[in-house]
């Protein structure tokens, strides 16, 4: 999967751990809203769960499609037929290599050029649109693979990174058999529409995984190539990175500081799950006494709360740099502390069991 700031990557098996503790070891319904890279999907999904996945963004979207929804006994053959086509192709430098290899250097422009080629290919082919985007996934990974950045891009690397002089490859992605709980959904949009729109689609969601951004930093502004990279749809972009102009004006309200907690009090009131597990970070806008309280609130007792503590990303240590690469300024610490929430159900449930031990 994709490089993320706020992967879930280390914590996936406690989360999962946590959804299964909350439904007394049963795989149910799992709605996972902010899905991201659908690391979190992907992982409960192999657990058996039927899972329902959201998020605003195309790139996403396509992820989410790709580990939650696509069925490896549905799709597998002709993904695979496919990406062996696509490896095949001549370079052809065009939008791609030109924003991103040539005004930026996001990608070596020999790798530029592979992408061109092959992202001209898929939009051609006409796809159905599950196959597409589990094929798009592929691609996107293989550019992530070989890009030059700390893991995030509102900037890349003054130099090249040795990855970035790798030949781009293609690989078939880890799709998934259907899930004994039943077939996966992913749905593009905003999560408060997700929200309502799961509500009435599985009014018997068993938990909702909630992992909104914790500062102003938007994802979209953090991955816009792959947003663009999905899309094709050639926006235009602006400053030294290149962003699509609509980074200007597609803004959330969970990456406004004054903004973000009627936002989550308000996704919280429209949820509809027996359980509501949140992870948050302690340096996001929101502080754990705030977020116990509206969990509080909504469930009429007190949250469980679990702590983990991680290293910042990579970023962090190579501290901060102006437009022209001087370092600027200090890093305040290079660890955090990740929460995560557990209210409703599951919270009744866990309770239960510390007080038996």
């Amino acid at each position: 999967m994709i490089k993320y700031i706020g992967s879930k990557r280390r914590l996936v098996t406690t989360i999962v751990g946590l959804c299964r503790r909350a439904t007394g070891e049963r795989p149910g319904v799992a709605i996972d809203l902010f899905s991201g890279t659908s690391r979190v999907g992907h992982a409960l999904k192999r657990d058996g769960w039927r899972v329902l996945s959201c998020d605003a963004n195309a790139y996403a979207y396509a992820l989410a499609t790709c580990y939650v929804q696509a069925d490896r006994e549905r799709v597998l053959g002709d993904a695979t037929r496919l990406i062996e086509e696509l490896r095949s192709l001549a370079p052809a430098p065009g939008y791609f290599t030109e924003t991103f290899c040539e005004r930026s250097r996001f990608v070596h422009p020999e790798n530029g050029a592979k992408i061109d080629a092959m992202r001209e290919r898929i939009a051609n082919l006409s796809l159905e649109p599950v196959l597409e985007r589990v094929v798009l996934v592929s691609l996107m990974e293989a550019a992530d693979r070989v890009d030059s950045t700390t893991g995030v891009q509102m900037a890349y690397l003054k130099s090249w990174a040795p990855r970035a002089h790798k030949a781009i490859e293609l690989r078939v992605p880890d799709v998934l058999p259907r899930a004994s709980a039943g077939p996966g959904l992913a749905f593009q949009g905003d999560v408060l529409d997700g929200a309502d729109w799961f509500g009435a689609f599985a009014p018997d969601a068993d938990v909702a995984y909630l992992d909104p951004p914790y500062n102003q930093h938007s994802y979209l502004g953090n991955y816009h190539v792959w947003e663009s990279l999905i899309r094709w749809d050639k926006p235009e972009v602006y400053g030294i990175a290149c962003k699509r102009v609509d980074c200007r004006t597609r803004k959330s309200r969970f990456n406004s500081k004054p903004r973000i907690g009627g936002a989550v009090e308000e996704l919280l009131g429209r949820v509809r799950a027996k359980t509501v597990i949140m992870s948050f970070n302690d340096e996001g806008a929101l502080d754990r006494p705030e977020l116990e309280h509206m969990l509080a609130e909504r469930f009429g007792e007190a949250p469980v709360v679990f702590e983990h503590e991680d290293n910042r990303y990579v970023g962090a240590k190579i501290g901060i740099h102006d437009p022209s690469g001087n370092r600027v300024g200090t890093v305040g610490r290079l660890r955090n502390r990740e929460y995560l929430f557990v209210a409703g159900q599951g919270a009744v449930a866990m309770r239960m069991d510390l007080a038996a031990a």
